[in-house]
């Protein structure tokens, strides 16, 4: 008798599933489009040379065009002594670029707060950032690795690199490691950044002044191994914990996908329109003092596989 109830259950099953296909209907998903906004991504350094500030405009949600540039905008950058950096408009970089007399100038000095002043179709926007300090990276080293399996990226053997420098004394220092390859920078999407609290990961690690932890250390090595013959590199930049914060929530946000998914959230942004019910903006106006380091692969000068 069992065995004469299975083609029931088995017909009964294609049935409920040819009358859920049946049912499918397409939904058009309509999302209203709210007024654009401007978008600051502007950040400054110690380094010598031009500085760079982009202006765009936000755009709906499922339009996948480049962004459009805010032409016409007046952008300015003064420190905490009252000196003026005037940005004006470069067409072939679609930025706004501070250019100074001599190529050995800095705009940013350690220690130095910077206002930044937008004004673009009647608003006026403003953001205050700090360049504070940052260590000294004391080296880089690598070593022989082998995958078991084919990565997606990169060769199968190779070297990892990493670098070393010590966290100050006293609680509260932030940083932005970024990786170089080839003297460019390596790995550049949102959910690459590598951030750094007192050398750890995040606030309440016990690391103040200590070594940066292995992790953090071997972040430059992304995108696959490094191969012999390439320039492997560094640049770790000092950031403010509203910096940090911010470049999280960013990591975080690229990375918000899949069946765990939660619903998005705006990013918050230090720029603040001057007229509290004027139009609001969107980005980030940060500054950074940088330590940078690069080495060469040599397969000869490589700590062996442990």
């Amino acid at each position: 008798m069992k065995n004469k109830a299975y083609p029931f259950y088995i017909l009964l099953a294609l049935t409920s599933m040819a009358m859920l296909t049946g049912c499918e209907d397409v939904i058009d998903l309509k999302t209203e489009t709210g007024p654009s906004q401007l978008v600051v991504d502007g950040w400054i350094t110690d380094q010598p040379g031009p500085q760079t500030i982009r202006l765009t405009l936000s755009a709906a949600y499922f339009n996948n065009s480049p962004a459009t540039t805010a032409v016409g905008a007046e952008v300015l950058v003064t420190d905490d002594e009252g000196t003026d950096f005037p940005f004006s408009y470069n067409p072939k970089k679609k930025s706004y670029e501070w250019i100074p007399a001599q190529d050995t100038l800095a705009l940013g000095h350690i220690g130095r707060t910077y206002t930044l002043t937008v004004r673009y179709e009647g608003e006026t926007y403003v953001a205050t950032n700090q360049i504070k300090r940052v260590p000294r990276i004391d080296s880089l080293a690598y070593e022989e690795e082998r995958f078991p399996i084919k990565p997606d990226k990169g060769p199968q053997e190779g070297y990892i690199a990493q670098f070393y420098a010590r966290d100050f004394l006293g609680l509260g220092d932030t940083y932005w490691i970024k990786p170089l390859k080839g003297g460019k920078l390596n790995g550049t999407e949102a959910s690459a950044i590598s951030l750094a609290f007192d050398g750890a990961f995040s606030p309440g690690s016990p690391s103040d002044g200590l070594i940066f932890i292995q992790p953090l250390r071997q972040s430059i090595t992304v995108n696959g191994l490094f191969s012999a013959g390439d320039t492997a590199g560094v640049e770790l930049h000092s950031i403010t914990p509203e910096s940090y914060y911010f470049l999280l929530q960013v990591r975080q946000e690229s990375a918000n996908g899949g069946i765990f998914a939660v619903p998005p959230a705006n990013i918050p942004t230090n720029i603040q329109n001057v007229k509290p019910n004027g139009k609001k903006a969107l980005g980030f106006f940060g500054a950074s003092a940088v330590s940078r380091a690069e080495t060469v692969i040599d397969p000869k000068k490589a700590k062996p596989k442990s």
